[in-house]
């Protein structure tokens, strides 16, 4: 996977954390630097985490897949994407909005929730040609910096950008996915 492929798949990956820092932004009297960089670790950490994990799950069946590795890769990222677009499109008010809690437990819920599609794309990635290290980190420091600017566009904007983040992060996704397919049938 080359660089311009990754970063933007790890913005793409990101758009979930970023839009629940905006809502805790929204829902938090007061911000600091503190604050923005303890929701951006929690975010990150998890985002990095958990492509990790779908690796090392998706390492122990890439020789038996390797053929249609192409094919999961594109059917985990559209439909990991088709489900951010939906989430966007949900007029629903989110509760993280209304949450200004940073503790342990709702962090570790949210973190959890907002990386979950991450583990799927580290199953892709065990049938990629992917530098796992490489592609965490970037994720991971992505997703943290991208949370921490969220809480602070939270803060002084509100949650109108909260919507956006998540169609534009399942559209991303969507289209990472049909470049893959699309290069290993050889038409791109």
């Amino acid at each position: 996977m080359d660089t311009f492929t990754l970063i933007t798949c790890a913005i793409g990956l990101s758009m979930d954390a970023f839009a629940v820092a905006i809502c805790k932004g929204l829902a938090l009297k007061k911000i600091n630097f503190k604050k923005q960089a303890f929701v951006g670790l929690w975010f990150g950490g998890f985002q990095a985490l958990m492509p990790l994990l779908g690796y090392l799950l998706g390492i122990n069946f890439r020789d038996y897949i390797t053929s249609i590795d192409h094919w999961i890769a594109f059917i985990l990222l559209g439909f990991i994407g088709l489900n951010m677009i939906k989430e966007s499109l949900d007029k629903d008010e989110c509760e993280e909005c209304e949450d200004a809690s940073l503790s342990f437990r709702s962090m570790l819920i949210l973190a959890i929730a907002t990386s979950i599609d991450a583990l799927a794309v580290g199953i892709t990635f065990a049938f990629l040609d992917v530098n796992i290290v490489t592609a965490v980190s970037s994720i991971g420091i992505i997703t943290f910096v991208l949370s921490a600017i969220g809480v602070k566009i939270g803060h002084v904007f509100g949650s109108r950008l909260k919507s956006k983040a998540e169609l534009a992060g399942g559209i991303v996704l969507i289209l990472l996915g049909i470049k893959i397919l699309l290069e290993h049938l050889g038409i791109f």
